[in-house]
């Protein structure tokens, strides 16, 4: 079987990994928290990380974090990428937010440029934007709507760090992004995520937010200041809760083989980077934009002959997988409140995608079989 990923967690991280067991060290978030949030910080090219317990925790904190400082309330419309992940979707509407899904274009799946102009014309106060499977968008098409329109971009990198669009990662364009960190992901802590920004006042409030809404993760001083302006004796800062907040917090295990993750992580972009461009040079399905580096998840393909397909690759011993989930507009949970939504480039996701699979232990010979299976069996 050519499995459709690989754990990142080595034998040699296992075994390290122990050793540090055998120091009986904190295991809960603490030192080596702040550890692999810097060192991930230093990676992206942000100023803070805040690491969290999934990739879906960090989009219902980074939602949570508006909420709390203003710039988002219940009622407000936020845009959703058709194709995207249920808990893009979920915490806008588990937060009293109104979804707007925005439908796709053919190229990259992330935003159609006309659908998403159309949208803004509404006033949409957010809008979340997905880099699917590690393919890069327009980032200055969709720049210049968010500044036209005054709407606060939310990246969801989740499928695709180490992508660049100009040089410049995938997750420092908008106000705030987040990563996940779970097992096949380009990275992994077991289960994991992060939420990263260059703003001190969202980075502040994440950090309370994660930990029930109280001050500790915050510098003295900020925490002198909350407790001045709420009138907070010292001994009942303890318990003092400024923010509606969650605990959505991770350990200092995960942590610790974090650390040890983002040290290979420029490997592993490499990897997948060299693996899309065999799929390119074989299959040629994905338009690649000038300027961009394509961090791949896994290798998307349309095709009308989708179920044929799917059986061949996996009689074949290849693992296959919808390309995502399809359309969030035709998920159950999203109907029961909204009813069917049809969009025509993420119906057609829905219909005819799947993707292929990439991670950085694969072998040329793999991708050829794959490709060959392909050319045989989606005529």
């Amino acid at each position: 079987m050519i499995n459709l990923v690989k754990d990142t967690i080595s034998n040699l991280d296992v075994d390290t990994l122990i050793e540090w067991l055998k120091e009986y060290p904190r295991l809960t978030k603490g030192p080596k928290t702040i550890e692999f949030e810097e060192a991930y910080s230093d990676y992206l090219g942000c100023k803070k990380s805040t690491f969290v317990n999934s990739g879906s925790s960090a989009i219902l904190l980074m939602l949570q974090t508006l909420i709390e400082k203003g710039d988002l309330a219940p009622g407000d419309k936020v845009v959703v990428p058709a194709v995207s992940w249920a808990t893009d979707l979920a915490p806008v509407m588990q937060l009293g937010l109104v979804p707007v899904l925005c439908d796709c274009n053919l190229d990259d799946f992330s935003y159609d440029i006309d659908d998403f102009k159309s949208i803004a014309l509404t006033k949409p106060k957010a809008a979340i934007l997905v880099s699917v499977l590690g393919l890069v968008p327009d980032m200055d098409a969709i720049m210049e709507v968010c500044n036209d329109h005054d709407i606060i971009l939310l990246e969801d990198v989740c499928e695709s760090m180490g992508s660049e669009y100009k040089g410049k990662k995938l997750g420092t364009f908008g106000k705030m992004s987040v990563f996940s960190t779970y097992f096949g992901h380009h990275i992994s802590t077991i289960e994991g995520g992060l939420v990263c920004t260059s703003d001190d006042e969202c980075d502040d409030l994440l950090k309370s937010v994660r930990s029930h809404g109280w001050a500790r993760d915050l510098s003295r001083e900020k925490q002198q200041d909350l407790s001045n302006q709420w009138a907070v004796r010292d001994f009942d800062a303890l318990f003092t809760f400024y923010n509606c907040g969650f605990n959505l917090r991770a350990t200092d295990l995960q942590a610790f083989i974090g650390i040890g993750q983002v040290m290979k992580l420029p490997w592993v972009v490499k990897k997948r980077n060299e693996n899309f461009l065999k799929y390119q040079e074989r299959l040629g399905r994905v338009q690649v934009k000038d300027h961009s580096f394509v961090s791949n998840f896994a290798y998307p393909i349309l095709t009308s002959q989708r179920d044929h397909l799917v059986a061949k690759l996996m009689e074949g011993g290849v693992e296959v997988r919808p390309l995502i989930c399809g359309s969030m507009g035709h998920q159950p949970f999203y109907m029961k409140k909204y009813g069917r939504e049809s969009l025509p480039n993420a119906d057609k996701v829905h219909s005819k995608g799947l993707y292929l699979p990439n991670h950085p232990f694969m072998s040329d010979e793999d991708i050829r079989y794959i490709c060959d299976l392909v050319h045989k069996y989606d005529n």
